[in-house]
């Protein structure tokens, strides 16, 4: 298993920026167990949550072991607390970053796959928010999005006052975040209306793995986008189980996920 640490400059964010990588190329090969696939590695973009960078996946969790054991490199950039949106007031498009430019770059770097049924997008929280977000915004890198514990906000923040407040943040943040939340329903970063704009113009729309734990504080968040995939006839799983916000729950779900990936 190779571990890096990357450092280069992003076009969409204008600096340099950190991804740590996982690239399950020095494998042993042990009697009795499968072979590992030749040729270009299938790739996934995991994002952190909110106040999380770059290592948690690797710190929180078994993504080592994964990538090992089911031949997956895996990506884990630092989107900051930007929800991986796009901030054009302040020309850092995470969006753009983690939905394109790296992929892109890391086709460029490394022994990657390009074919979309190879690649997947993937995240926890915030970065659940953002997978499914720029998953389907991006979907011509994406066939699979992983959505665990997501972080789908928007109808709670949509059209609040300013002298708002929750348990993470107030409305000067979510103001600059999201933009205009009076226009944030039916915008772009509105997953509800990515689903129906890319069905209104006939865009392929990525299969999607959601779970979230019973006892989670997003679990009617989870369950509203849940049902609103099966009003749309989307193609989806949605999972739910004992646990919290936590990475008990992330750890046991992210290997179910990438299971099935590969089913």
């Amino acid at each position: 298993m190779a571990f890096l640490q990357t450092n280069f400059y992003s076009k969409t964010l204008k600096k340099l920026v950190n991804f740590n990588a996982l690239l399950p190329i020095d494998a042993i090969e042990i009697p009795g167990m499968s072979e590992a696939q030749k040729g270009p590695m299938k790739a996934i973009y995991l994002l952190h949550g909110y106040s999380g960078n770059h290592h948690d996946w690797v710190c929180g969790s078994k993504i080592q072991e994964l990538s090992l054991k089911y031949n997956v490199a895996v990506f884990m950039p630092s989107g900051e607390n930007s929800f991986y949106l796009d901030d054009t007031d302040r020309g850092e498009l995470f969006g753009e970053f983690v939905g394109n430019e790296l992929v892109e770059f890391t086709r460029k770097m490394f022994h990657l796959s390009d074919k979309r049924e190879d690649t997947f997008i993937g995240g926890y929280s915030m970065g659940g928010y953002g997978a499914i977000r720029n998953g389907i915004k991006y979907s011509h890198n994406f066939s699979c999005i992983i959505a665990l514990s997501s972080a789908l906000i928007i109808r709670n923040i949509a059209g609040i006052p300013v002298d708002y407040k929750d348990m993470m943040a107030d409305y000067k943040y979510y103001n600059r975040v999201f933009g205009d939340l009076n226009q944030l329903l039916g915008s772009d970063k509105d997953p509800e209306a990515l689903i129906l704009k890319s069905k209104e113009e006939n865009k392929y729309i990525p299969k999607i793995y959601m779970a979230c734990g019973t006892e989670d504080f997003l679990i009617k968040e989870n369950q509203s986008y849940h049902d609103f995939l099966v009003s749309e006839g989307i193609e989806h799983t949605y999972i739910e189980g004992p646990g919290i916000h936590n990475w008990d729950f992330w750890n046991e779900y992210i290997e179910k996920a990438i299971l099935w990936i590969n089913e």
